[in-house]
Parts: structure tokens; C-alpha cells; sequence
């Protein structure tokens, strides 16, 4: 495999055939002095003004997220993406991913700032014209003004292009006319401004930032939902609503480039949110297992206990590894194409159409992490974790979204697949040759011992064997069912699974190496134990999601020969996970929080 020299060099997915340096990855340890600050800026303004607020939050009370959205825009959290002429601070990609992350354990406060600093805001300043920005921008910038974004309707979720809602050219030619209506608007209760989808003549998918107040415009009651309690969340009714032809937004027609375009960067951010959610779950199920007493001690003392508390915070830092991976990624391609002439707004959105496949792994990635640790927090607190009183048992019920809006974890599986082979039969990334060496590699005596002289050489190879799985496995899935395979659906998932554990790990090995060559190996001893336990477990998910994809397409000797291949890449070397996630948790409980 050829190694990379620059990490702005690989494409999309091209990590799954070429080797990357870790010497050129980004990791959460490469934060600088300013980046930190900005971080610890964010945690702060969760402990002093929202996580105090939570229950009048989850209450509804009439005013108060405005309100804080408006503080949080006072203290520059709500403009660190927007260029310095448009009132942001301009800052780059690694920036507002932190400044996500941050946010992203405020339970619904987390929910409407992300919405109203990404879907609410986002389609006017890559898509808005200049006039358009003016006018919008600088005030949802600052807070001033309140975003939202209304592509669903009660008939057309994931099938975006599926919508009802109509707009009609005015007689005079003045304004557009929408009829429609549009559900579970994050928001919506609130906001100033709608970036709201409808077809032109029933027929071209157009995008219109809508004001509150326009002739024809009203919205339904509060939505009473399972969690995030204190988001608004409502219907939007468009009758014969009044729309200038100047507020038509981006191209007509070409409202499918804004709602795609927009939900790549969503989807990653949202990984940070819940990353960040991750992390305050964590340490609140670490509080109170060192606090809570059983049997005359601590049940932070108990093994059980002692592996939950591991396993959160493995998964919690394997996807910190992998999300500013690809952060990294979409900085330095966004880099790349300012450099060479692009406007801003076409950079990131390049940037992250280049990297759409990790951030739909991301979006799955970060939201399965949540919904992990939070259940097991609820598990560590016993009955307590089921009474409102503890916090955790919120944490709970906010996290369930999450694998549902920015398109269904299920939806994101299949897109993950379903983007890699296009790309390849359009030539955008070479999955035949490594594919076709694969199998013959298969035909091959195994090579046994050797090349594991050098440091992490076992885990580089497991996770080049991991590669080769899912190569062979895809490979075969495409050539055995061809046009049939979009229809099936679960074995496409298998492979996805395959690629989701495989990225990840991988990104949590390059972090420990790259830790290990600047701070010597003694120093990253929790670090390698978090990244083998992960490695280990991988091998084992891969094994079985590798095995239920080709049972499934395959038989006879086909069939037998692929399943010793699966056997062969994902053979690992025996690992005691039981005491290296024993010495995980020890720092944990001796630290009293997540220091990782």
C-alpha cells in the first residue's frame, strides 16, 4: 500500500486502500492554545447558564432558549464558522467542531444551537445571494434572529424529494405562494427565519427563507415527544403564504444541492454533539459510582462496574479519534480549494461532499456512542437512573433522537455503501485493483510470523486484514448480485458495519502511535490499552457482520472460500481485555472524572 505524505492529499474513502501516515493525522492532543479556550469556553457557558436552567428548559418556559441562544451569540459561540464580513469570527473547521462538541452536552440547548447554527443558518450563507446574506446572516450570526429549517412533512421524511409542499408564481410576479405544511421543526416555535422546501408548479424542488410573519404563514402547537423536552418542536402551515420572488434561495429547481449539501456537515457535527454529550454522561455515571456505596464500599470496587466504565470511555475516545480525523480532512480540503480560486462557501461544502462518506460514519458513529454510554450510565445508577431526579435518566431520553434526525442511522448505512460504489464506478477511488488482489490473495498460501518486528506492527496488519474483509466481502456482494444489491438492504448494512469499525479503529490506532513517537510509550500506556480492547472487539464485529453478508449471497465453494478468508483477516492475537479495561477504569475513578 502506498503511505500518504499529506494528509490534505487523500481522497474520501481513499484511506480504505491506502495506508495513512499518523505522523500527518490530526488528533484531539494537537488542539492549540486558542482552540482549547474556545472549548473550555463552551463548557463553561453549559455549567453557568444552561445546565442550571434545565428543568425551566424541559418546561417550555416562553423565552428562555431565545434567550439563551442570544447569550451564547454574545459570546461569539453562535458565529465561529461565519466570515469576519459577514459579523463571524472566521474561524476554520477544527474550531466549530469544538465549539459542537462543547455544546453538545447541554441536552436540548445542544439540540436548538445546533440547529439554528447549522440547517437555520447555514442554506443563506452558502446558498443566499449577496443581498440575501446581508440581510440574514450577521443577525442569526449574533443571535439576533433565530433560525430553523422545514424539509420534513408527514409524508416525506428520509424521501426528502417526496414533498407535497407547492409553491405558484403570484399573478404580478411578485411573490411566490406556498401551500404546505411541514413537521417535527426544530426551532420552529421560536425562530425568525425558515430555510422551508416546496416544489415550483408541483414539479422543481425550490428552497425559500420564509420570515415569521409573512401573509399565510402560521405554526401548530408544541409537540409533547419522548425527550429533549425543552426543544421546540412544531408543525409549520403554509396557506397561500406570501413569499417575495427575492427570497427564493439558490437555484429553482435546485433545492436538492442545499438540503444534501447542508445535512454532510450536519451529520458530522452532530457526532461532535453527541461526543460531547458522551463525555459530561461519562463523568456524571463516574460521580456517582465512586460515590455510591454497596456492601460497605464504593461499587466503583466491583468488577461489573469497572467494565462498564472502561467500555464508555473506550467508545467515547475511539470516536473523539475518528471525528477529528476527518474534521482534520474537510479543514485542509477546504484549504486546498480556497487556495486554488473557490469562494468560501463552495470550499466547505467541496470539502465535506468529498468527505460525505465519513460523515455519514461519523453520524452513525457519534449517536450509537450517546445512546451506549447513556444506557449504561442508567444502568450504573441502578433505580436511581430511572427517577428524573438524576440527571442521567434525561441524558437517556435526549440521546434517542439522535439516531434518527440527520437521516436515519439506517439510511446513513446504506449511503455509506451506497457512495462508495458510485464512486468507484465513476473512477473517483480504485476499489477494483485492491479488490481484485484480494482475491487473489485468497487463491494464495497464507503467509504465517514475520513483519512484526516493528512497534504496532500486529495492530497495522489486523487493521489492513480488517480492509481486505471488506474489500472481498463488497466486492463479491457487487459482482454476485449487481443491480439486485441495492435491494438488499441488510447485506449492505453488514458491509457498512464492516467500514464503520474498521475507520474507527484505525483512527484510534494512528493516535496511539502518533502519541507514542512524541511522548514515548510508557507515557500512552491507557491510550494502548483503550486502542487494543477496541482492536480486539473490532475483529470479533467484523468477523460476524463479514459471515451474515456472504451467508447471505453466497453458497458451495463460494461460500467456503470466503468464509475462510473472513476467518483469516480478522485472526488476532489472544488479549486480556479484562485487565486492560480494569486499568482504564482505575485511572478513571482515581482521576474522578474522564482524563483521556
Amino acid at each position: 500500500m502506498e503511505t500518504l505524505q499529506k494528509a490534505a492529499v487523500i481522497k474520501g474513502a481513499e484511506w480504505l486502500i491506502k495506508e495513512t501516515s499518523p505522523a500527518e493525522t490530526f488528533i484531539p492532543e494537537d488542539y492549540n492554545e486558542e482552540q482549547q479556550m474556545v472549548k473550555d469556553m463552551c463548557r463553561d457557558f453549559l455549567d453557568t447558564e444552561v445546565i442550571p436552567a434545565s428543568d425551566r428548559i424541559d418546561k417550555l418556559e416562553e423565552g428562555l432558549m431565545p434567550s439563551l441562544l442570544a447569550k451564547a451569540g454574545e459570546q461569539g459561540l453562535l458565529n465561529v464558522s461565519i466570515p469576519e464580513e459577514l459579523g463571524g469570527l472566521g474561524k476554520e473547521f477544527i474550531t466549530s467542531t469544538l465549539v459542537s462538541e462543547g455544546l453538545g452536552g447541554g441536552f436540548s440547548f445542544s439540540v436548538a444551537v445546533s440547529a439554528h447554527t447549522g440547517i437555520g443558518t447555514l442554506p443563506i450563507l452558502y446558498f443566499g445571494t449577496e443581498e440575501q446574506k446581508q440581510k440574514y446572516v450577521p443577525r442569526l450570526s449574533s443571535g439576533e434572529w433565530k433560525g430553523a429549517y422545514g424539509l420534513t412533512e408527514p409524508n416525506s421524511g428520509s424521501d426528502a424529494l417526496g414533498a407535497k409542499t407547492t409553491a405558484r408564481l403570484s399573478a404580478d410576479g411578485t411573490h411566490y405562494l406556498i401551500n404546505g405544511q411541514k413537521c417535527w421543526i426544530t426551532n420552529g416555535g421560536f425562530a425568525d427565519v425558515y430555510t422551508v422546501f416546496a416544489k415550483i408548479d408541483g414539479e422543481k424542488f425550490t428552497a425559500f427563507i420564509i420570515e415569521r410573519g409573512f401573509e399565510g404563514f402560521t405554526q401548530g402547537a408544541e409537540e409533547h415527544k419522548m425527550g429533549i423536552k425543552g426543544s421546540s418542536t412544531v408543525q409549520l402551515f403554509f396557506q397561500d403564504c406570501k413569499v417575495p420572488v427575492e427570497n427564493v434561495l439558490g437555484e429553482i429547481g435546485k433545492g436538492h444541492i442545499i438540503a444534501f449539501n447542508i445535512l454532510n456537515i450536519g451529520r458530522l457535527k452532530l457526532c461532535a454533539a453527541t461526543l460531547g454529550g458522551a463525555k459530561r454522561a461519562l463523568n456524571t455515571s463516574l460521580e456517582y459510582a465512586i460515590a455510591r456505596e454497596q456492601f460497605k464500599q464504593s461499587i466503583s470496587n466491583f468488577g461489573a462496574i469497572k467494565h462498564k466504565i472502561a467500555e464508555m470511555a473506550i467508545q467515547t475516545w475511539a470516536c473523539e479519534s475518528a471525528l477529528y480525523r476527518t474534521a482534520k480532512w474537510i479543514d485542509d480540503k477546504e484549504t486546498e480549494l480556497v487556495e486554488s480560486g473557490k469562494p468560501f462557501n463552495e470550499a466547505l461544502l467541496g470539502a465535506a461532499e468529498e468527505y460525505a462518506i465519513e460523515c455519514a460514519i461519523m453520524k452513525v458513529l457519534g449517536s450509537e456512542v450517546l445512546d451506549f454510554v447513556v444506557d449504561e450510565g442508567v444502568q450504573i445508577h441502578g433505580g436511581n437512573g430511572y427517577s428524573d431526579e438524576y440527571v442521567i435518566s434525561k441524558a437517556y431520553r435526549d440521546s434517542r433522537i439522535n439516531r434518527i434526525y440527520e437521516g436515519t442511522n439506517e439510511i446513513n448505512r446504506l449511503l455509506i455503501v451506497d457512495m462508495l460504489l458510485k464512486r468507484a464506478m465513476k473512477g473517483r477511488l480504485n476499489l477494483m485493483g485492491p479488490a481484485t488482489n484480494v482475491q487473489k490473495e485468497l487463491m494464495a498460501i497464507p503467509e504465517f510470523g514475520g513483519g512484526d518486528e516493528e512497534p504496532f506492527s500486529k495492530e497495522l496488519k489486523a487493521i489492513a486484514n480488517f480492509k481486505k474483509a471488506i474489500l472481498m466481502t463488497a466486492g463479491a456482494a457487487v459482482q454476485k448480485l449487481m443491480m439486485k444489491l441495492e435491494s438488499e438492504q441488510e447485506i449492505l448494512m453488514n458491509v457498512a458495519d464492516m467500514i464503520i469499525e474498521t475507520f474507527t479503529v484505525e483512527s484510534a490506532l494512528l493516535r496511539v502511535i502518533k502519541l507514542a513517537a512524541t511522548k514515548g510509550d510508557s507515557a500512552v500506556q491507557y491510550e494502548m490499552d483503550m486502542m487494543r480492547v477496541y482492536l480486539t472487539d473490532a475483529a470479533d464485529k467484523i468477523n460476524k457482520y463479514g459471515k451474515d453478508a456472504i451467508n447471505a449471497f453466497a453458497q458451495g465453494d463460494e461460500q467456503r472460500m470466503m468464509l475462510l478468508g473472513i476467518k483469516r483477516f480478522i485472526k488476532m492475537q489472544p488479549y486480556n481485555t479484562k485487565d486492560a479495561r480494569r486499568r482504564i477504569a482505575e485511572k478513571l475513578i482515581k482521576e474522578g472524572k474522564y482524563a483521556l
